[in-house]
């Protein structure tokens, strides 16, 4: 019967750890390596069964420096991110194998009578029932975490995403409170242990909350976006329905115009009166038609751009009937290659400044594609050339996370002078 109790509690602790390595994985991704994953796996085996002990300042503050390698080695996301994962997850995981471990300890101990020296003259009976009540408190802390990740799930997806480095920053002076509240209560433990429960779950409870904070305003975020977005459209369709009247007008002025040129083809003033057709011309030549609106906002946009700074904008686009991207997730791909392209094109001389944009449909995957020169000395792909790193620099880390969102990846090269930034996406 005790190796059977064994058995089941060997599996109840491996469950735990999957469904804890699942949880953190909901909100920093693990690396695609399967050999990491496999590490992962084992490195997770050995680091979250750990059993917190009082007045045990090694075994705390090991697990704590544990869970920041783990995350370091084995996750995806920015620094931030992963500080917040080690806030977040670090208490929470501290305070419920403390609280189970003393539970059943505590109910065993009030139920056998049996010595508090580890086996000291236990009985048959009392080595059983010991080892029922390490196997219920395996069991009881495998459901709570099983009813968190289901709980939290959404919220932990949102939250690793759209947040600035601001608002991680707040998140993670908000999460010093649990942490410092169950390192200093297990560990300075008082006379009346019955004093550490209540601080532990409330530390699990404020653990959560933040994730909850963290994912509120993520959502708010988004929300503010997509207000913003539909003002965008609004004003371009107001600025396309004003081009059609201006166009309409120009070509019935167009006829009178060149009667003229007809009867004045040797006169000095046709030049200028030609010049002054082809500029008003120009001003019709950035409205894009991609088949998908946001996309072409982002682009007419960014042509009056590039032609303000004299870059040669070149677009080849075709997203007609692949609406399964969000808009804000098509802006962050777009916007941010077409910025940081636009920004490197502004530091060349006037004849390199090219940018090249291709998007569109390859087999089964949406192809972007975006090139433009940069200056030798970009050759090595950079974080961020802007002087403020800490604010700037993660233009390229949001268009992975997009890309990723939908099972596609980034790819980006800077190579003798020319920048390449390339993603696949499969289509559902």
């Amino acid at each position: 019967m005790i190796q059977c109790l064994e058995l089941l509690s060997f599996f109840l602790g491996w469950g735990y750890v999957i469904v804890f390595i699942r949880m953190i994985h909901t909100f920093l991704p693990l690396h695609k390596n399967f050999f990491v994953r496999l590490a992962a796996l084992a490195a997770g085996g050995f680091l979250f069964q750990a059993v917190i002990y009082s007045n045990d300042f090694a075994g705390l503050a090991g697990v704590f420096l544990g869970i920041s390698v783990y995350l370091a080695v084995f996750h995806q996301g920015h620094i931030l991110e992963k500080l917040t994962g080690v806030l977040v997850f670090g208490p929470a995981l501290t305070a419920v194998n403390y609280l189970m471990q003393d539970i059943g300890a505590r109910g065993f101990f009030a139920v056998s009578g049996a010595a508090k020296e580890i086996q000291l003259g236990w009985t048959e009976e009392q080595l059983l029932l010991s080892t029922l009540f390490y196997t219920v408190s395996l069991l009881l802390r495998l459901l709570f975490w099983i009813l968190s990740w289901r709980i939290l799930r959404k919220y932990l997806r949102q939250a690793a995403s759209h947040l600035t480095m601001k608002m991680w920053f707040v998140v993670d002076i908000l999460m010093l409170a649990p942490f410092t509240a169950v390192f200093t209560i297990i560990y300075f433990m008082p006379e009346d242990p019955w004093i550490v429960y209540p601080i532990c779950g409330a530390s699990v409870f404020s653990s959560f909350g933040c994730i909850y904070l963290a994912s509120y305003l993520s959502d708010s975020i988004r929300t503010a976006c997509y207000a913003q977005e539909l003002e965008t459209k609004e004003k371009y369709y107001q600025q396309q329905m004003y081009a059609e009247e201006r166009v309409r007008s120009l070509y019935h002025d167009m006829k009178n115009h060149l009667l003229v040129l007809e009867r004045q083809v040797q006169s000095p003033e046709t030049t200028g009166m030609i010049e002054k057709l082809r500029q008003e011309a120009i001003l019709y030549e950035d409205y894009m038609h991609t088949g998908n609106t946001t996309l072409d906002i982002i682009l007419k946009e960014k042509a009056e751009s590039a032609r303000e700074k004299q870059i040669d904008f070149s677009v080849t686009a075709d997203l007609g009937g692949m609406d399964f991207m969000e808009p804000l997730d098509i802006s962050t791909i777009f916007g941010n290659g077409l910025d940081n392209a636009i920004e490197a094109s502004e530091k060349l001389s006037k004849r390199e400044r090219i940018i090249l944009v291709k998007a569109g449909r390859v087999q089964n995957f949406l192809s972007v594609m975006i090139e433009n020169n940069c200056p030798e000395e970009s050759a090595a792909v950079k974080h961020t050339t802007k002087p403020d790193s800490f604010l700037h620099g993660f233009g390229i880390s949001n268009m992975k996370k997009a890309a990723e969102k939908y099972g596609g990846q980034l790819t980006a090269r800077c190579e003798r002078g020319t920048f390449v930034l390339k993603i696949l996406i499969p289509i559902p």
